[in-house]
């Protein structure tokens, strides 16, 4: 599925976003991005075969403003990097559960701010309560992405194709 998805890249080779290849096609056509990476699929019409674009440039430079990301189990994750924000235990992301570090029934509210990603064990031990109450320790305060790419969220560098590997440092973990 992800073989269907073209790596969008600035002209100085920052990823932007993640686009369909049929959008990508249409930009090689419009002569407004260059190909840098293909995938071994190729796509056919009546008159021309295509390999299917894996990482295309832009031939011009384009703003790209901060958008801010949206609040999401799946963006949590990514912030936290999979881990327990108390014991820094490693989670699949079907392993993971969210915490409000200040209890909703505390007046704690579902925000980037307080919501962490937590361990099934740490969830229960800190139950409705503070961490201070509970003993407990946060690694790190919970913050609003500052990301200007929303390709960090999206794409896990262990699900992104080999050849997107290249330009994704920018803002992803080599492990």
């Amino acid at each position: 599925m992800t073989m269907e998805k073209t790596l969008l890249l600035n002209v100085t080779y920052e990823p932007l976003r993640v686009i369909g290849w049929q959008k990508a096609i249409t930009l090689l056509t419009l002569e407004k991005v260059e190909v840098i990476e293909e995938y071994d699929r190729e796509v056919h019409s009546v008159s021309f075969a295509i390999k299917l674009p894996a990482v295309v440039r832009l031939l011009r430079f384009v703003k790209w403003r901060k958008e801010s990301v949206k609040f999401s189990r799946r963006n949590i994750y990514a912030r936290d990097h999979g881990k327990c924000q108390y014991c820094d235990r490693a989670l699949a992301q079907q392993e993971i559960t969210y915490d409000h570090v200040v209890p909703k029934s505390q007046g704690g509210q579902t925000t980037w701010e307080n919501v962490v990603s937590c361990c099934v064990e740490c969830n229960g031990k800190k139950g409705g309560h503070t961490p201070k109450h509970a003993g407990m320790k946060l690694l790190k305060i919970p913050q609003r992405p500052t990301w200007n790419m929303a390709i960090r969220v999206t794409i896990g560098i262990k699900q992104a194709p080999e050849s997107w590997r290249d330009y994704l440092y920018w803002n992803t973990e080599l492990t």
